[in-house]
């Protein structure tokens, strides 16, 4: 009665839900530097150490689509 396909949930976990997760944890790091009173360069590196992560897998999707576009 509400079948979704297995592609129609896989598409919303990674392009829509995921993105909403990934901004969660950014808030937490960003909470977690000031709880912490880490400083203007100590929430630098907590963003770049554990944000490293995301922004690879930020990239990995936008690389995917420029291949999918220009050579497929």
């Amino acid at each position: 009665m509400f079948a979704i396909a297995a592609s129609t949930v896989t598409s919303w976990g990674m392009y829509i839900l995921l993105p909403i997760f990934i901004a969660f944890l950014f808030f937490i790091i960003w909470d977690l530097s000031k709880r912490s009173e880490a400083g203007r360069a100590g929430t630098f590196w907590m963003f770049l150490a554990l944000g490293a992560g995301f922004i690879g897998f930020i990239l990995k999707v936008l690389l995917e689509v420029a291949f999918e576009k220009w050579f497929i």
